[in-house]
């Protein structure tokens, strides 16, 4: 029986990975651990959190004596580590924070899976979710394959990338049995309105300012969560050893159309009349280092394993509104702080 060890499990991308695993495979032991900081919220998962495959586990993936004991104790057999963090401009303020968890937090982790098979690598896997952030940025053309040079431009991107680097040395050295994906900007769900997205949902209900940066011509590939999540599964289950695999949503859009195009779909679900929320759009100082365009060649995961993203953006855009507005009280415990209280309780 596989027992799986899902970090970041309480996170927008990783509370989704959770609940699919979860409802997916029922033999599966899921445990789902997470540090609970400001993005880890608990009541992403409340529709899963009785179900009898599935175990929180509140800690830290930088408390080396903590990892070591659970690893001891539950025997995972596999470990898809989510657990990062991932806002480009808090790496700005505190970047020393970004490189403590993702670049010595993925060690730790790396240390001990390997002290608990490193014997016997058999059926055995350490998936590490990445970002396409760490390519750097793109001119007009082209687009990030498997093999484009690193070349990360903040803080966030670089211990994203040296993270990487030792979850391939650790394959290279000690014959860990790895997997390795890196994902474009996702959108969706349960996500932290820190991101551009709900930041701008949440800005548009409160009639607030919508702070695009510089003239809004950054360039990104914006890919469904959910859509995400089943790609996730596929490299798990199929994806081979010591392999990359680069996940995009083939939605290339510029900072400026998105924000027009959730503005023009917020007025039409709150019957307002259009341009109402456009209004709202104020350029603001860019912020350093902030990279052009970012778009992903997901063409191998589409050719060798049959991933394919199931929505185009406006559709995708559309859900990802409609979620937001029939869970109000989701966002406004996520604004109050009060979601933390629940999580005290668990």
């Amino acid at each position: 029986m596989k027992k799986i060890l899902i970090t970041g499990g309480a996170g927008f991308i990783g509370a989704h990975v959770v609940r699919l695993f979860v409802n997916q495979y029922p033999k599966y032991q899921i445990y789902n651990m997470d540090a609970l900081t400001y993005a880890g919220n608990l009541e992403n998962l409340t529709d899963i959190e009785n179900e009898p495959n599935y175990t929180f586990l509140k800690g830290d993936i930088t408390d080396e004596n903590f990892i070591h004991q659970i690893f001891e104790h539950y025997n995972f057999t596999d470990v898809i580590h989510l657990a990062a963090e991932s806002h480009v401009d808090r790496s700005i303020h505190d970047p020393l924070a970004f490189a403590k968890t993702n670049i010595l937090g993925t060690m730790i982790l790396l240390n001990a899976f390997k002290s608990l098979w490193g014997n016997s690598w058999e059926s055995h896997r350490f998936y590490h979710v990445s970002t396409d952030e760490v390519y750097g940025t793109l001119g007009e053309d082209g687009l990030f394959l498997e093999t484009t040079p690193y070349d990360p431009n903040s803080p966030y991107s670089a211990s994203k990338a040296s993270s990487d680097h030792f979850v391939r040395a650790y394959g290279e050295t000690y014959g860990l049995p790895y997997v390795i994906s890196n994902c474009s900007n996702n959108y969706g769900p349960n996500q932290f309105p820190e991101k551009l997205i709900p930041l701008f949902i949440n800005n548009i209900l409160e009639k607030k300012p919508l702070p695009v940066y510089g003239d809004g011509n950054y360039t990104r590939d914006w890919l469904y969560v959910v859509d995400h999540a089943r790609a996730i599964d596929m490299v798990f289950h199929q994806g081979k050893n010591h392999e990359t695999y680069n996940i995009g949503g083939f939605n290339e859009w510029k900072n400026i159309d998105l924000v027009k195009e959730l503005c023009k779909q917020m007025d039409q679900k709150m019957g307002q009349s259009e341009g109402t929320s456009s209004n709202l759009i104020t350029f603001v100082k860019d912020r350093p280092g902030h990279d052009l365009r970012y778009a992903i060649d997901a063409s191998k995961i589409q050719n060798n394993l049959g991933w394919t993203p199931s929505v185009i953006f406006e559709e995708g855009l559309s859900k990802t509104i409609d979620w937001y507005l029939k869970n109000t009280s989701w966002l406004e415990h996520v604004r109050s702080g009060s979601y933390k209280n629940y999580k005290k309780n668990k």
